[in-house]
């Protein structure tokens, strides 16, 4: 792997695209530890160290708790874009247009984006509202709650295009990255603090070590393991060239979302979730509790059910967005592929789906002891700190997929690849 990002590091090309990138980076750490003007920062400090809110500051990298200009971090964008790939399913014309190719995409994105400032304002108006309750704001009048929805809106706004620019100019996975950067940004504090702790022994950090270790090799197999169907290519005859006759292989990864299902299923909770917290109605605020990871020292049953199922859920839903069984069929068909053993177009179609939602299980099922691991560490094993799980697949699969990017950039340029 060092070999591999030296080779990087000497193509002058790759090696602006890496500055690059950690330089939009460095600039989003910057905007994320700059409090919101007339805010009372300490006040909410104390607001968001656990529930919802907590797992809302973890995604924001601690800009919330600082009640930074970041502080909504991107998940509105998340939100959208989950909204847009549901929309797509029940619209005829947003399904037409992202069949369109690149053109369809870039105007599925551009709704995405107006969609994103759309709940940004919404999000800062309650966020507003909601630390109101906690003195946060000392100064609540008109001028200073305009100034702070704007900012916090024109935040998201910018961490959006800030993604794009990762995507154009960098080395890709725009929005991953930023995610990922916010998560590590924490680590060192997070483990600092606990050292601080008259509780932590050399005994309870040998365990999270141990922990941490097994949590990230079961992460890597389980993001690298993959079901392989063998595929056979018939020989065609084209004027005096032969083509085809070779057999090869359909990869279907076990964990085919990847990390989107628990960024899905917690951009599905924040948001009706962080809407009741924001307002004194009762019932609004019973249904926030409902929500809440843990209560009364324990896990809550209805969060974590409700987490679960959303997980397997976007799974299976983010699966099937990214791999087409009939297409993929259709494709074979066309260019003379077929799976031994089975008959092409519908058939082959119907196989590619059962695999599918077989392996997918075992994956989803994954996911969700993953995500529900901090809760199970904070409650019952007295964590400090909102350790493993969903921060460290993250970090995984982001640093596993970046790697990848680089190799695919590498190969362009005839260097061999470099995940042996």
């Amino acid at each position: 792997m060092w070999k591999a990002i030296i080779n990087a590091f000497r193509i002058k090309e790759i090696r602006n695209r890496i500055f690059y990138t950690l330089a939009i980076l460095a600039l989003y750490r910057f905007g994320s530890n700059i409090t919101v003007p007339g805010v009372d920062a300490k006040a909410i400090t104390e607001q968001v160290q656990s529930g919802l809110l907590g797992i809302m500051d973890l995604f924001s990298g601690g800009a919330l708790s600082r009640f930074a200009v970041f502080s909504l971090g991107i998940m509105p964008y998340i939100t959208a874009t989950i909204i847009m790939q549901l929309l797509q399913v029940v619209i005829p014309k947003l399904a037409q247009l992202s069949k369109e190719g690149e053109i369809g995409r870039k105007k599925i994105n551009q709704i995405a984006r107006y969609m994103t400032t759309g709940l940004a304002l919404i999000q800062s108006v309650a966020m507003v509202f909601y630390f109101r309750n906690f003195n946060a704001i000392p100064r609540f009048d008109a001028m200073h709650i305009i100034l702070i929805v704007i900012t916090l809106t024109a935040g998201t706004t910018l961490i959006m295009w800030l993604g794009e620019l990762i995507n154009i100019h960098g080395i890709g996975n725009g929005i991953s990255l930023i995610i990922f950067a916010s998560i590590v940004s924490r680590l060192p504090g997070q483990i600092l603090g606990m050292f601080r702790l008259q509780t932590v022994n050399i005994i309870f950090v040998i365990i999270l070590a141990a922990l941490a270790v097994g949590v990230i090799m079961a992460i890597i197999e389980m993001t690298q393991g993959e079901r392989r169907i063998p595929v056979q290519y018939a020989k065609r005859i084209v004027g005096r060239k032969v083509f085809g006759g070779q057999s090869t292989y359909i990869p279907l990864k076990v964990n085919q979302a990847g990390v989107m299902p628990i960024i899905f299923a917690v951009s599905v909770l924040l948001f009706p979730a962080t809407i009741a917290q924001f307002t004194n109605v009762a019932w609004l605020q019973r249904i926030a509790d409902m929500f809440t990871p843990s209560a009364e020292g324990k896990i809550n049953p209805v969060y974590a059910v409700v987490y679960l199922i959303l997980i397997i859920f976007f799974a299976y839903f983010y699966g099937a967005i990214t791999f087409n069984p009939m297409d993929t069929a259709d494709n074979l068909r066309r260019y003379g592929g077929f799976i031994p053993g089975i008959r092409p177009g519908k058939n082959t179609a119907d196989y590619l789906s059962h695999i599918l939602n077989r392996i997918t299980l075992p994956g989803a099922v994954f996911l969700a002891m993953i995500a529900l691991l901090p809760e199970i560490l904070i409650t019952y094993g007295n964590m400090p700190f909102r350790f493993g799980g969903t921060s460290i697949l993250i970090a995984v699969s982001v640093a596993l997929e970046t790697m990848r990017q680089l190799e695919s950039q590498l190969i362009m340029r005839d260097y061999e690849g470099f995940l042996k």
